[in-house]
């Protein structure tokens, strides 16, 4: 029998899923993982092992939804049914808001969890669904231990004036804040560039994927992040804008552009790399397109992650290291050679074989900034915290 710990990042419509080996005094390995998509109108779910291999599938009938325990119920009885020896004993999920009584995970009771629910009306667009996966999952096995992982604890360590915004006590009070998010990536990356770098401190590091932030690290500890309130602020995303002026929102407002619900779907499905090049949010196909439109988007991104690298490097008082990580910044030698070539003035020689090549360093030997190419593991975070909270003993 093989104890195991189920890895939940749960959505609106969809629910990702990974069984880690759950041994007190060795590394989680990953034994299986999949989804089920598109809960809302067509389910269906896959396994598939740790290669990628397909394991198993299972469509239920078109046109009839399901909800989160439904799914989780199928997908943690298939898993345990069709892999041999497989008992589960704990869950981890994904949360974005742990609010400000959280800065490391915890193990989920119904107090927590009503908290973890307030924050709902903080982030729309992803707490309420992680928070429906941990409540589902609780109803459907009440005795399985469940911890949650937080994307805002990792920068509470931030200086209060990072976490700071200059509105009146009444707003900073009502939780007007910088939160910031991506934290459970960065806190894997920030475990492993001391096994590649052991002597940088000042480190930089770029989460760019759908969803893109960069986060400034002193001794492994954020002191800075792009993302701000929510997840739309910061870096332009795939179809979130970014940046953009306070100002111009009340203008759109007033003019009756936009109402509230039209802004704000605007700004968070609209606009970003899709809204600059008005024909895809994918950058693969961005930098491979001669359209003029999708030159400028990539553009854009690049300038955008210049102006943040920039400051951030002033923020750490210089720079040691700079990693790039998640799916754009592991594969898109376009933006990697972009943005290196633009901070050649701090030190940063680009190797552009290496780059290329997507190779672990690509800085030459004698590049006075280090840059990495680091693959973030946001489930193999999740699964090592669940196991030290929930292994005999913890607290």
């Amino acid at each position: 029998m093989t104890d195991a710990i189920v890895v939940i990042n749960s959505g609106s419509t969809s629910l990702k899923f990974a069984a880690y080996s759950a041994e007190a005094a060795a590394t989680p390995v990953v034994v299986c993982g999949g989804e089920v998509e598109s809960m809302a109108d067509a389910p269906s779910f896959k396994a598939h092992d740790r290669s990628g291999k397909l394991l198993g599938e299972h469509r239920w009938e078109a046109g009839r939804p399901i909800d989160h325990g439904t799914a989780l119920r199928f997908a943690l009885s298939w898993m345990e049914s069709n892999i041999s020896g497989l008992k589960f004993v704990a869950a981890g999920h994904r949360v974005v808001q742990g609010g400000t009584k959280f800065d490391k995970p915890v193990r989920v009771d119904a107090e927590i969890l009503n908290y973890l629910e307030s924050l709902v009306v903080v982030e729309p667009s992803h707490q309420p669904f992680n928070v429906r996966g941990v409540r589902a999952l609780a109803e459907a096995f009440p005795n399985l231990p469940q911890v949650a992982c937080f994307d805002t604890s990792f920068h509470r360590t931030m200086p209060e004036v990072a976490q700071t915004y200059a509105v009146s006590a009444k707003l900073r009070d009502a939780g007007v804040r910088h939160w910031g998010y991506h934290g459970i990536s960065y806190d894997y990356i920030s475990r492993q560039v001391p096994k590649v770098a052991p002597r940088a401190r000042r480190v930089i590091v770029a989460h760019l994927g759908g969803g893109a932030s960069m986060c400034a690290m002193l001794d492994g500890r954020s002191v800075e992040t792009t993302m701000g309130f929510a997840g739309l602020t910061g870096l332009p995303m795939a179809t979130r804008s970014g940046d953009i002026a306070a100002d111009a929102l009340f203008y759109v407002l007033r003019r009756g552009i936009l109402d509230v619900a039209g802004l704000e779907k605007s700004l968070y499905h609209d606009s970003g790399l899709l809204g600059l090049s008005g024909t895809s949010d994918d950058m693969r196909e961005l930098q491979n397109s001669k359209d003029p439109r999708a030159i400028a988007a990539v553009e854009y991104f690049v300038y955008a992650l210049t102006k943040y690298a920039g400051a951030y490097a002033a923020v750490l008082g210089g720079l040691d290291a700079f990693v790039f990580t998640a799916g754009i910044g592991e594969h898109s030698a376009v933006v990697r050679a972009g943005l290196c070539k633009k901070l050649e003035w701090l030190g940063v020689n680009l190797d552009e074989q290496a780059n290329s090549a997507n190779a672990q360093r690509i800085s030459t030997p004698d590049s006075a900034v280090s840059v990495w190419v680091i693959p973030t593991n946001e489930e193999l975070m999740i699964a090592e915290h669940t196991l030290a909270l929930t292994q005999p003993g913890s607290k």
